[in-house]
């Protein structure tokens, strides 16, 4: 079995490898490739669907509980402020640069060696399966939605994202709305007590103003926010629509059909989901994954940004080496000595949880 420093060393060739070869959402291929090559390299067997490459430890044992550990390997697009090649791995003053080196190649990498660690180890009273997904940063169909189908019920999972290795025990779904309000198109110069816009006004306070009941102690109240207004096409027109996007962060208190639910009953408008599957996500203080992380000296937070929690049913654990901050940032990085953290952290963590 190898050693840690030996799974770090492959950890941080396996990274800069990733960096250098694109990997946009839903252009993953080549980075796929990658990590089915890192899989034969450590002689582990894999199964692969579109862009993403999942595998199961050695004595996966049917009448056990599993364990997923995920992360994914797309990229958003490099913004224009940066000032480094995004698709070259720079190591200066211990950070290692490049396009999705902090969210969440890191990550990715760490879980991929924590795998390893674990692979041959009889006797778990989990079983493991790793998964490197896709399409995570577009929230696409082809990501890690598409492959639950093909494993096991999940019993708890760790889905690697940048935290500086503190645990987020809950995180905010994403509900976007397209909402129409109707009124009578008219020329501008008549009256017309049933304009769009005016009515949107209405529609805009209480979207505004409205306080959902229930507040997450993590994750605090479900927030609504409208992001886009469109209507008239020229200066003397009435329109007969005024269009909106309302921006909906939901905590673990709600489920996204509920949000939706009181919404239609106080909005006089066409009221309709972009999607409905980013749903909020948590799991209990009291879990014994949170339980491992806390005893480590890790701190527990309620996270306000997206990832694949929010496709899984079962309860996940947020938690992975660098920074959230630094994600789509320019000149992104991730120190060196996270990553090291980082798979020392995941293997006594996930040993601990084991061992209960």
């Amino acid at each position: 079995m190898k050693n840690q420093e030996t799974l770090t060393q492959e950890a941080i060739a396996l990274l800069k490898s990733l960096i250098e070869t694109q990997s946009f959402s839903s252009e993953e291929e080549h980075t796929a490739v990658l990590i089915e090559q890192w899989f034969i390299q450590n002689d582990i067997p894999f199964k692969r669907e579109n862009n993403n490459i999942w595998a199961f430890n050695k004595t996966f044992d049917a009448s056990k509980p599993t364990l997923l550990l995920n992360s994914h390997h797309d990229t958003v697009r490099p913004n224009q402020a940066y000032t480094k090649d995004p698709l070259k791995a720079i190591v200066e003053d211990g950070k290692l640069y490049g396009l999705g080196s902090n969210d969440a190649g890191g990550c990715l990498v760490s879980l991929l060696s924590t795998f390893v660690y674990f692979y041959e180890k009889e006797n778990l009273p989990y079983n493991l399966v790793v998964v490197a997904s896709a399409e995570e940063e577009s929230s696409g169909k082809n990501g890690l939605n598409s492959v639950l189908k093909h494993l096991p019920e999940l019993s708890c999972a760790i889905v690697g994202e940048p935290t500086l290795m503190q645990l987020a025990i809950a995180e905010k779904g994403l509900l976007v709305l397209d909402v129409k309000v109707k009124g009578t198109p008219s020329h501008a110069a008549h009256q017309n007590d049933d304009a769009a816009i005016y009515k949107a006004l209405p529609i805009i306070e209480w979207f505004k103003d409205f306080k959902f009941d229930k507040i997450s102690e993590q994750l605090g109240p479900v927030k609504m926010t409208v992001t886009q207004i469109n209507a008239g096409k020229q200066h003397n027109v009435v329109p007969s629509d005024c269009d909106l996007v309302v921006d909906i962060r939901v905590n673990d208190c709600y489920n996204n059909s509920e949000i939706l639910e009181i919404i239609k009953k106080n909005v006089a408008a066409e009221v309709t989901p972009r999607s409905m599957h980013l749903n909020a996500s948590s799991i209990p203080e009291t879990h014994g994954l949170v339980q491992a992380g806390i005893a480590l000296g890790r701190t527990t937070y309620g996270s306000p940004t997206l990832s694949d929690q929010s496709v899984l049913s079962c309860q996940s654990l947020k938690l992975g080496p660098g920074d959230t901050l630094r994600s789509h940032s320019a000149d992104e990085f991730i120190y060196l000595n996270e990553i090291e953290e980082g798979i020392q952290l995941y293997i006594k963590i996930l040993g601990d949880f084991l061992k209960q």
